[in-house]
């Protein structure tokens, strides 16, 4: 009877702990964003005093260069939809571009390729993730840019677009942050498919189903939330990718539709605009935080909604 009693005392006092550290927990979380969006506020309110024009303009102009001085003017424009327009173009133009490859791939290297070309294939997509963003920048300024150009000028000659395209735009970023995540998708959905147990697919096939009804039917459902992980994880990375974007969009703050004319993404500008030419204590110089807190709770957005997509389609085995 005491021992009874004693370990409902330690299961009492077990589950106490488990509230007071999960309320501690929110706590300190709600703590930290309070601090955050204070400061993101802060920030804000020194780009001219307006966060109304901040989250809701399509103008950016932050300075005037000339021939090799940047002067900063009273004729600043803090609209921040411009730089964000563009970072969704490249992001989701990339996801377009990666989701089909990197799941097709996922799928392939685990339902139905050899262990020979399995492990053939894993290396180079552990490889093409390890190479630097500047090679890839870099290979979408000479291979992929001058191909999006003479697409651009056919669709100019048939009427699809008004301007004429230039050599740097987003969609030759989103074609070049599409190859980047490819292998991180690839790879990440490859892992969450081999581990579903292989009791299901054995159950499935003396049910009757074909190899691709059970891959369509039970393989990825059940690994859906490691699929979907991977997915929110290779936007998170796109959106934050900053040479790749930086040598391939342009640097060119505009609010267009058009994917041929040349822009700017926000990891490009705070690049651009880091290297100390801006002075210290001015809107544009201010900017550069408003734009990185900005980014920063885009992110961390998603990785909120990647761990709430785990915990909502997570699958237990026994």
């Amino acid at each position: 009877m005491g021992i009874v009693i004693s370990d409902s005392r330690n299961q009492a006092g077990a589950e106490r702990y488990a509230i007071m550290e999960g309320d501690s927990r929110s706590l300190m979380i709600l703590i930290v964003l309070v601090t955050l969006v204070l400061c993101y506020f802060d920030f804000v309110a020194r780009v001219n005093g307006s966060l109304g024009e901040f989250l809701t303009q399509t103008w950016w102009k932050t300075d005037v260069r000339t021939v090799s001085v940047v002067t900063v003017g009273e004729d600043l424009h803090m609209g921040v939809n411009s730089l964000l327009q563009t970072t969704l173009q490249v992001a989701l133009g990339a996801l377009v571009i990666a989701i089909p490859i990197g799941l097709g791939t996922a799928i392939y290297l685990s339902e139905y390729a050899s262990q020979r070309t399995a492990n053939f294939v894993k290396p180079i997509l552990e490889l093409l993730a390890g190479i630097p963003s500047v090679v890839y920048g870099f290979f979408a300024f000479v291979v992929i840019a001058p191909i999006i150009v003479d697409v651009g000028t056919y669709f100019l000659e048939q009427g699809w677009i008004a301007e004429e395209p230039q050599l740097f735009n987003p969609l030759s970023g989103a074609i070049v942050v599409g190859i980047m995540i490819t292998p991180l998708i690839a790879s990440l959905s490859e892992d969450a498919l081999r581990a579903v147990p292989d009791n299901l697919r054995q159950a499935s096939y003396a049910l009757g189903a074909t190899p691709i009804e059970t891959t369509a039917r039970v393989t990825v459902p059940s690994a859906l939330s490691g699929i979907l992980a991977s997915i929110i994880l290779a936007l998170s990375r796109a959106i934050g990718e900053t040479m790749a974007v930086t040598l391939s969009v342009g640097t060119l703050a505009t609010y267009s539709n058009n994917m041929f004319r040349s822009a700017q993404t926000m990891t490009a500008y705070i690049a651009q605009r880091i290297g100390g030419e801006l002075p210290i204590g001015t809107t544009p110089y201010y900017s550069l935080f408003a734009v990185g807190f900005y980014l920063f709770f885009i992110t961390l957005g998603l990785n909120l909604i990647g761990h709430r997509i785990m915990t909502r389609f997570r699958e237990a085995y026994d």
